[in-house]
């Protein structure tokens, strides 16, 4: 059974919107969304916590909006105005193996140092 799953991707015309969720099978202080563009390295997107502290790269400010659903272990993000820069694979991360942080740390974090990820969905933006 996978710990984390993601769902939403698709393609879109650049100024257009993707609402991306997640499901986590545990519980988890932080959520992140991670991206990752061919031949670039993986960045952090956006992070939010189970107090309502979120965090995002400065690339997304004002676009996407993410958001934790705590009843739920799961995690929302809402893109808006999208470009071609934001096509990428987009992965869903749960559980930051240091334990509590702040969102800020989090965004900061690499995957890998998440205990959870899902597979990755795809989003690609059209001009």
């Amino acid at each position: 059974q996978a710990q984390v799953v993601e769902s939403g991707g698709g393609s879109v015309q650049a100024g257009g919107s993707l609402r991306l969720t997640c499901a986590a099978a545990y519980r988890s202080t932080c959520m992140a969304w991670f991206r990752q563009a061919p031949g670039q390295e993986r960045e952090g997107v956006a992070v939010a916590c189970s107090d309502g502290d979120t965090s995002y790269a400065d690339s997304v400010k004002g676009r996407f909006t993410v958001s934790k659903d705590n009843a739920k272990n799961g995690l929302i993000l809402q893109m808006n105005n999208l470009k071609p820069e934001d096509t990428a694979m987009y992965y869903c991360a749960a559980n930051p193996r240091a334990g509590p942080m702040t969102a800020l740390q989090a965004l900061h974090i690499t995957i890998w140092e998440y205990d959870y990820w899902g597979q990755g969905t795809q989003v690609t933006v059209s001009s």
